[in-house]
């Protein structure tokens, strides 16, 4: 499986343009990798979405100029603060994509493992940050941020989600 800057683009485009017919569609997938997914691949594809995450934001979080002044380096900190978190992520997508047709039951209970806490240490960071963003912001728009964070957050798991094959189908793929 393949992951490019272009599907990366789409992830976001399609995810915001699709309906829940189309969406629901789209997991029904259950395609297996064809190629080995590249650390070039993942790069590019986490700089893109780490771009679309921003314009996004910027485009629906409506702040007065004085709380764009204070917001922004709020949010560069927190983005830099979750990459930190994403990298162990992408590094579990690779592994999972580049093992898949040789994955065992040991090493399947540890990527559900790791990914489990992936999330739980993604959740607490929106929480460490809840006091901070409210320091910068009034309640209202400091909520809508984190409502807009979770949500294209969920996006993209879904969209990636929806490119990774079921595990339990490995045995179809011929290595």
């Amino acid at each position: 499986m393949k992951i490019t800057t272009a599907v990366a683009a789409l992830l976001l485009a399609a995810s915001f343009a699709s309906s829940p017919a189309q969406a629901q569609a789209g997991n029904a997938s259950l395609d297996m990798p064809t190629e080995p997914l590249s650390a070039a691949d993942l790069e590019g594809l986490r700089a893109e979405l780490r771009s679309s995450r921003k314009q996004i934001m910027a485009q629906n979080l409506l702040l007065t100029p004085e709380e764009a002044t204070r917001f922004w380096p709020v949010y560069d900190q927190y983005q830099a603060d979750l990459t930190t978190i994403k990298d162990d992520q992408y590094a579990l997508i690779a592994e999972y994509a580049n093992g898949f047709g040789r994955i065992d039951d040991a090493t399947a209970t540890a990527i559900i493992t790791r990914w489990l806490d992936i999330d739980v240490r993604t959740a607490a960071l929106r929480a460490r940050y809840v006091p901070i963003v409210g320091r910068v912001l009034p309640g209202v728009k400091a909520t809508t941020f984190f409502q807009i964070d979770r949500r294209v957050s969920m996006l993209i798991d879904q969209r990636i989600g929806s490119l990774l094959p079921v595990l339990q189908f490995q045995s179809q793929v011929a290595r």
